[in-house]
């Protein structure tokens, strides 16, 4: 143990990063900034390729932070899982998806441990970011990696850290975003909290890998609850012909014992709509129903289909039928200025619509196609008049959107997400959510 402290402290450590995307690249470059000679494992040949070239494919990391890093030879990537041998500190950043039925997907973890496994030594240590159900950390990953030549906490130091990316923020980054960490053993989280600690400002240190990995359900399970309130609030509002972005700016004026959230068209990206089904998952397996968490996700699960509604309606209401309708739906990310689909609400709305026969097409300054399960579409010109299309929803707000033309042009527009609120002009032809 006082061999892999001393290579961490003086940074001659060798850092693994396993999973290069949206989680493991910002880890990658903070490791090489810190002065670490790091290596990106993945699969994915574009991403390896781009990486070895000094490009960043990720708007939250610029090439800036990784070009240098390469070419001074601290930074590259590899497909080839040998390159754990000479790992010192190994970081699982894999994807932890949701299979057809809602049930956690652990294949990418399952073989990053497989690959770790093969290529093991003694003073190695190794921390799972991947959000996953608690117990994920010592029901998988420590039989594979401990034993009679792996001792935890004494020849192997396993350790859980919830990764806390927010795509597209332009405050909280890696550094700045204070990082809970929890250890198998003592010493493993020990280890653990040095190796951080050289590209993180703040620690949160817990008790065990489970507490750590309940922080993170915990984190996006209150977003997905009360999202799934207001959702719920926006619904109720307007059967009771009452504005719900209205309502919810006011009582977000209370200073005391109110947090706003805002309703939307249904939750999207790669956390608040998966991970709280993993706690779900695991309470049912105990004989608990987790009962908040499996409506909110029936109302925020049910949101792209009410927008369809309100759409009908909308059109309904002007005489037309949405069967041959040109209907164009602004935004195909999950959220603002990102280009990250996963999950995201407007490829449900986009597949409601054309079973309802209309004609659609789409406008996303940062996705230009759609190659997902039965979509294959390319996104129109930005500069395209909205003026062409019957109806015009705006799915997600990118500050991109020309919102005065957009209330100029369009002869119906459905905001899903209060866009227009506060620009100039008339606004009869506009549907809220």
């Amino acid at each position: 143990m006082s061999a892999l402290l001393e290579k961490i402290a003086s940074k001659q450590a060798h850092v693994v990063v396993i999973g290069i995307g949206y989680v493991g690249l910002p880890l990658v470059a903070e490791f090489a900034r810190a002065g670490f000679r790091v290596t990106g494992l993945d699969y994915d040949d574009r991403k390896v390729s781009l990486l070895n070239s000094g490009e960043s494919y990720i708007p939250d990391v610029p090439t800036g932070d990784l070009a240098p890093h390469v070419t001074a030879g601290r930074l590259s990537a590899t497909r080839d899982p040998k390159v754990l041998r000479e790992a010192d500190a190994v970081i699982v950043c894999v994807p932890t998806p949701l299979n057809k039925t809602k049930e956690p997907d652990m294949r990418h973890i399952i073989a990053a441990a497989g690959d770790i496994a093969a290529n093991q030594h003694e003073d190695m240590v190794i921390v799972l970011e991947s959000t996953t159900y608690p117990g994920t950390t010592t029901e998988l990953l420590a039989p594979k990696l401990s034993g009679a030549r792996f001792e935890l906490g004494k020849k192997v130091f396993l350790s859980f850290s919830p990764e806390r990316v927010d795509p597209g923020n332009q405050v909280y980054k890696t550094k700045n975003t204070p990082k809970v960490i929890g250890g198998v053993t003592p010493a493993c989280l020990e280890v653990a909290q040095a190796l951080y600690s050289h590209i993180i400002d703040k620690l949160v240190p817990v008790s065990t890998t489970e507490a750590a990995e309940m922080v993170k359900l915990l984190e996006n399970t209150f977003r997905a609850v009360n999202i799934g309130l207001v959702n719920e609030v926006a619904i109720m509002s307007r059967r009771l012909g009452i504005d719900p972005f209205e309502v919810i700016r006011a009582a977000a004026t209370k200073p005391f014992g109110f947090m706003p959230f805002y309703p939307g068209p249904g939750l999207g990206g790669h956390c608040i709509p998966i991970d709280p089904l993993y706690l779900s998952w695991k309470l049912r397996g105990l004989q608990y129903q987790a009962r908040f968490i499996e409506l909110a996700d029936t109302i925020n699960s049910g949101m792209p289909a009410y927008v369809v509604e309100r759409a009908t309606d909308a059109l309904n209401d002007q005489r037309k039928p949405m069967r041959g309708s040109k209907v164009l739906v602004y935004g195909a990310a999950y959220k603002r200025d990102v280009s990250d689909v996963r999950e995201s609400p407007a490829l449900t709305v986009i597949e409601l619509l054309e079973k309802r026969g209309a004609e659609v097409a789409y406008m996303d300054p940062y996705v230009r196609s759609l190659e997902e399960e039965g979509l294959h579409l390319q996104a129109i010109d930005p500069k395209t008049k909205f003026s062409e299309y019957d109806l015009v929803i705006v799915v997600t707000d990118h500050s991109a959107l020309d919102k005065a033309r957009l209330l100029a042009e369009a002869p119906l527009v459905l905001d899903t997400r209060d866009a227009l609120r506060g620009v100039p002009g008339d606004r009869k032809h506009v549907y809220g959510l």
